[in-house]
C-alpha cells in the first residue's frame, strides 16, 4: 500500500473526524460536502484499486483523482491518495477469476465493499485517527435491538444495500452513509448549487476494473477461450460458444445464433452450463420454464446481526441487484430459499440478499439447486 497527500489547513472546530472515500464521482462529492456542512472534521481518501491497464481508454483512474482533488479543494478538505491495488488483486480479483474459471458468475463489487472499502480502507482510516468512515453509497445504518442494521436507501431506484450486505457489526459501527435519504436528482442539484466540478459527471457503470469495455474482451486477457457446443432444448447443436466463462444464466446478448427452421422467432437465452461436457444450453423466449427457479440453495451465508432469519419471518429477497425484491421464506438451516413465485435465472456465484421491510439482513452465494433439473424433450 502506498499513498501521497494533498494538504490543507486543519479545522479544529469539527465534531467528529470522518474520513470519506472520495472516488471522483458526484455521489461521494456530495457526501463529503454534507459532512463538512454538518460540522465534522472531514478528510478524503482516494482509493486506487487497479493497476494492470490503468492507462487504457476503459480504465483510467488519473482523471478520477484529478476530479477528487478538485472537489476536495472546492469543499476545503484534505485529500490523501492511497493504493490498495495489491489488496484488491489478492482479496477480490483472484476470487473473480477463480469463479469464472469454474463456470460461475461472481459479483466482485460485493467483495470490494467488504474487503477493500470497509476493511483495507477502514483499517487505514482508523490508523489516521478517524472516528468513522463514509462513502457515497445509497444506503443507511442505524442501531437496532440486535445491533447495527443496514438500511435500504429511501430512493429505491438507487438503493445499494445489495452490494453492502456482507458488512459485519464492526464495519457498520464505523460506517456513515450521508446519501441515505436523498435521490440522485437531489444529489446532482446539490452538487450544482455548491459548484462542485463533478455535478454533471457521468455515472460509472459495470465492474470497476473493467469500465466500459466489452466484458468478453477483458476476460479473454486472463482466461483462454475454450469453445464448445451450444445446444437447444432437444440437445441439438445449433452453434458454438467461446467458453463457459463468457456466459451467464439468463444472458440474451452475444449468443450469435442465426435463424433455423426450428426457431420460433423469439430471442434466445442461456438456460444451463455443463462444465464437464463444456456445453451451453439455450432456449427461446423469456418465459421458458427452464429459465425460472422457485427454490434456490445458498452457501457462504453472512447475516449482519450474526443470526439467520427465522423460517416464520416474512422476508423478501433479490437474486440480482436490478431485480425487484420478491417474497420468500428461508429454511430451518438457513441455506435454502423458497420464493412465492419462480425467479428468473438465479445464477450460481451471484448473491441472494434478504430483506425484512427496509432492513437488509444479509445473504449468501447462490448454488446450483439439485431440484433444478433439465429434462430434454424428444426431438420432433
Amino acid at each position: 500500500m502506498s499513498f501521497f497527500v494533498f494538504k490543507r489547513s486543519p479545522n479544529c472546530t469539527m465534531k467528529k473526524h470522518i474520513i470519506i472515500g472520495l472516488s471522483g464521482g458526484v455521489d461521494s462529492s456530495v457526501a463529503a460536502l454534507l459532512l463538512k456542512q454538518q460540522g465534522h472534521h472531514v478528510t478524503a481518501v482516494f482509493m486506487k484499486n487497479w493497476e494492470d491497464d490503468d492507462d487504457s481508454e476503459y480504465c483510467n483512474s488519473r482523471q478520477d483523482l484529478i476530479d477528487a482533488a478538485s472537489v476536495a479543494d472546492r469543499i476545503g478538505i484534505d485529500l490523501e491518495a492511497v493504493n490498495f491495488a495489491k489488496e484488491y488483486k489478492e482479496r477480490v480479483f483472484a476470487h473473480f477469476l477463480a469463479e469464472y474459471s469454474a463456470g460461475r458468475t461472481p459479483n466482485p463489487d460485493v467483495l470490494c465493499n467488504s474487503e477493500i472499502k470497509f476493511k483495507a480502507f477502514l483499517d487505514h482510516a482508523m490508523s489516521m485517527g478517524a472516528d468513522a468512515i463514509a462513502t457515497g453509497h445509497y444506503a443507511g445504518v442505524r442501531e437496532g435491538a440486535l445491533g447495527y442494521e443496514l438500511l435500504m436507501a429511501q430512493d429505491g431506484n438507487k438503493d445499494q444495500s445489495y452490494f453492502l450486505h456482507r458488512l459485519n457489526q464492526a464495519q457498520l459501527s464505523k460506517a456513515v452513509f450521508p446519501l441515505h435519504a436523498l435521490s440522485k436528482p437531489q444529489v446532482r442539484a446539490m452538487a450544482k448549487t455548491a459548484e462542485l466540478p463533478t455535478f454533471a459527471k457521468k455515472d460509472s457503470t459495470g465492474i470497476c476494473f473493467i469500465g466500459e469495455r466489452p466484458f468478453r474482451d477483458f476476460l479473454q486477457t486472463y482466461l483462454p477461450k475454450t469453445p464448445g457446443a451450444m445446444l437447444n432444448e432437444h440437445g441439438k447443436i445449433i452453434g458454438e460458444h467461446q467458453g463457459l466463462a463468457y456466459y451467464t444464466l439468463g444472458q440474451r446478448q452475444g449468443l450469435f445464433i442465426g435463424g433455423s427452421k426450428e426457431s420460433s422467432g423469439e430471442p434466445w437465452f442461456v438456460a444451463a452450463k455443463d462444465l464437464v461436457a463444456n456445453t451451453i444450453t439455450v432456449v427461446q423466449g423469456h418465459a421458458h420454464p427452464w429459465l425460472y427457479q422457485q427454490h434456490i440453495a445458498l452457501s457462504d451465508t453472512h447475516w449482519i446481526c450474526g443470526l439467520p432469519p427465522s423460517p416464520t419471518d416474512n422476508l423478501a429477497a433479490k437474486t440480482r441487484y436490478r431485480m425487484p425484491n420478491a417474497q420468500t421464506h428461508i429454511s430451518d438451516d438457513g441455506l435454502h430459499l423458497h420464493f412465492a413465485a419462480p425467479q428468473f435465472a438465479p445464477t450460481p456465484g451471484q448473491y441472494a440478499v434478504l430483506y425484512q421491510d427496509e432492513v437488509c439482513l444479509g445473504g449468501g452465494v447462490i448454488e446450483q439447486s439439485p431440484s433444478h433439473t433439465i429434462t430434454r424433450p424428444k426431438e420432433i
